[in-house]
């Protein structure tokens, strides 16, 4: 296709920074409003356009996405006595909806955000029944903002009873017993930010349903913290403890206190410390048993769990209950303690090289008894009990072919059946997935899970997918995009790389901040893995990141722009001397470092995708995608390295903007889902080759 890109003017003077000359020609792509942004993002998408509705089969691929979207999703129970609540999305519905479901097993929907909002660009954000079960807090934003806004229904009537009450953004609720108050965090109105400066601060607050919650509300805690920090709560199920947590953005540590609510009432709790100042992340689990479980990375990076008596939670009164594992990393846990069993059991949810299993312990000394079947090797989502006790737990089960179900296990007998599987039936298609592990560039062996072809015969093209950082783990689940793609030829491989959950918090710092580099290593040498091994070759591959791994992908094609074809780069990080001003930026500085600090601006700038684009550089083929209303990665970062690359690249491969408006960092409805999956897919295939006849290939027909 002959493409002329539209012009973006460019400021060729550079600027000091720590002593170091930075250039930034399209500083002025920063401002979305401006009139010369607004015209030069309107000749993009009018390029976009154009180039994506050129793409062979892009709309039978949507097809086939959407049909694999069939299967809907469920969610495990969240029990209150004999009633519970869960998500589900039918096979025709936009978007998933909240139910409720009482001991006679009448249903009832509780939450439709498309009720909410026909747009259908409302979502539901959060919720927590109160511990009875009888009222219902949830949270709502609009068009992608993540501003979400507090309402609390009568479960029993579905009646409101209060809110909106605005700025509970992130927020953690924790309910009193008896339904009438809850603890709950909020943001401090625009403009009255404590220490920085740089945004409101946020305060955990008591509130009593029914009350103006401007005038009324109680301040509980977080008046003297900077306004970086956010929180955990948490109410023991007597009503007499309030556990609390404090991290400040994403730094792996948290502070930990647990308040008293018996001595003065839950207005004035009186607060203990329990960890403060030290590089670690815990969280406190308060059971009736009179002893506190502590899940803490805490001298463990692949995690423990310990106990402690509640009069005396200093460290050197914690115990090991499940000690640390050299090879796995532990994610989860849950009791079960009721009347037919013998001893209460103890079930724990591990990471092995990013699939998870789970163990059984006796619950007294944490010896292992046992293991919970499941059906294959994939991902297992949270380890749900009754709160009163129960020898039952229901926990959801994917894998690469397999929707998610949710799954029961029976502890008394030792057995795991299907509680509730995803609502629709799709035809899933024949697939084969593997792990291997390879070589970085400084020897350490990283694994790379490949889904292809039952019959695969020789390279094909395929998508090489990764994130690398925050500590998030990469593991198996049922994606259709993966589906489509492999049912029609191409190879589709994710990369667990250091940064990472995969291997616990030491994976995750080693590639944190200023060995962000290692990230990249890890993902070139995933890369020429495919390629040594057969799967594919350098003309026939692509790459896919977003968010942080969109930093990943534009750090990849900048690098190594001879070894990737295709490049889709989504709600991407680019321009990392100035990503703290922008969005959620400034909460970040733990996990890459900041601009401010002179060594750290060094690795930033060491790296940083858009002041790497070098002139007259024959680049692949890119897509960037961006949402207008993204609050976490301001879409300013894609418009200002499209500008750099349309310029500096010497192939005739396309560089393309998608945006896209009324959405935001994610909580896309299932038909914006299937449109942009098709898009991204479209694009890789005729970029690394990937024929997608619908005439001629039968999935379409």
């Amino acid at each position: 296709m002959d493409i002329e890109y539209p012009h973006a003017r460019r400021d060729p003077e550079p600027r000091l920074l720590h002593g170091r000359t930075v250039h930034d020609p399209y500083r002025w792509l920063e401002d979305a409003d401006s009139e010369e942004t607004r015209a030069w993002s309107a000749a993009q998408r009018a390029l976009c356009d154009r180039v994506l509705g050129a793409l062979p089969g892009r709309d039978a691929l949507r097809a086939r996405i959407t049909a694999l979207m069939g299967a809907g999703t469920v969610s495990a129970p969240v029990w209150r006595g004999e009633r519970r609540f869960l998500t589900r999305r039918r096979p025709d519905q936009e978007r998933a909806v909240l139910l409720t479901v009482d001991g006679a097993g009448h249903e009832r929907v509780l939450v439709d955000p498309l009720l909410l909002d026909p747009t259908g660009t409302t979502t539901l954000d959060a919720w927590q029944p109160d511990p009875e079960g009888r009222r219902l807090a949830y949270k709502t934003s609009r068009a992608g903002t993540e501003e979400s806004s507090l309402h609390v229904l009568d479960v029993a009537t579905g009646e409101p009873l209060e809110g909106p009450v605005p700025r509970v953004r992130h927020a953690a609720i924790a309910w009193l017993p008896g339904g009438c108050a809850y603890y709950y965090v909020r943001q401090l109105p625009a403009g009255s930010g404590p220490v920085s400066g740089a945004g409101p601060g946020r305060r955990v607050h008591l509130h009593r349903v029914g009350t103006d919650p401007d005038a009324d509300d109680v301040l509980i805690f977080g008046e003297d913290l900077p306004d970086t920090y956010d929180y955990g709560l948490l109410v023991s199920q007597d009503g007499r403890w309030l556990s609390l947590g404090a991290s400040e953005g994403t730094e792996n540590r948290s502070d930990l206190w647990v308040g008293d609510l018996s001595a003065h009432g839950p207005e004035a709790p009186v607060f203990r410390e329990v960890q403060a100042g030290v590089e670690a992340d815990s969280g406190i689990y308060m059971w009736r048993d009179g002893r506190a479980y502590i899940f803490t990375d805490r001298d463990a990076p692949r995690s423990r769990l310990c106990v402690a008596p509640f009069c005396d939670l200093s460290y050197g009164a914690w115990r090991d209950l499940v000690p640390e594992d050299p090879e796995a990393v532990l994610t989860d846990f849950a009791i079960l303690d009721g009347p037919a069993l013998g001893r209460p059991v103890l079930l724990v949810c591990w990471t092995r090289h990013a699939a998870n299993e789970v163990t059984v312990h006796d619950l007294e000394t944490g010896d292992r008894t046992g293991t919970v079947p499941l059906p294959g090797v994939g991902s297992v989502g949270g380890l749900f009990e009754r709160p009163e006790g129960g020898h039952e737990a229901w926990f959801s089960y994917t894998d690469s072919t397999t929707p998610g179900v949710i799954l029961r296990y029976d502890a008394r007998f030792g057995t795991t059946d299907t509680w509730a599987q995803a609502p629709g039936s799709v035809d899933v298609p024949p697939v084969k997935s593997s792990q291997v592990g390879y070589r970085s560039a400084d020897g350490t062996t990283v694994h790379l899970r490949v889904v292809e072809p039952l019959h695969r015969s020789g390279p094909r093209p395929a998508i090489l997918f990764g994130y690398g950082g925050f500590g998030a783990a990469m593991v198996p689940e049922y994606d259709p995009s993966v589906l489509a793609w492999v049912e029609a030829g191409g190879v589709y491989a994710v990369a667990g790389l250091r940064g990472g959950g995969e291997e616990g918090e030491e994976w995750h710092r080693a590639g944190m901040r200023q060995h962000k580099q290692r990230v990249f290593d890890d993902f070139h040498a995933a890369a020429q893995a495919l390629i040594d091994g057969g799967w594919t070759t350098a003309a026939r591959l692509g790459i896919h990141g977003g968010s942080n791994g969109g930093l990943l992908v534009g750090a990849a094609l900048t690098q190594r722009p001879e070894l990737y074809r295709a490049v889709v780069c989504e709600a991407p990080l680019l321009d990392m001397v100035r990503y703290e001003r922008f969005g959620q930026g400034r909460l970040w500085a733990a996990e890459y470092g900041s601009a401010d600090v002179p060594e750290e601006f060094g690795w930033l700038l060491g790296y940083s995708p858009y002041h790497h684009v070098r002139e007259g550089t024959q680049y692949p083929a890119v897509l960037f995608t961006v949402s207008e209303n993204d609050a976490r990665v301001d879409p300013m970062h894609a418009r200002k390295m499209c500008a750099a690359l349309q310029r500096a690249t010497s192939g005739a491969a396309p560089v393309v903007l998608r945006g896209e408006s009324e959405v935001g960092h994610k909580g896309r409805s299932l038909s914006r889902v299937a449109r942009l999956a098709a898009d991204t897919l479209a694009f890789l295939a005729r970029y690394t080759g990937l024929q997608l006849n619908p005439e001629h290939d039968p999935q379409y027909r």
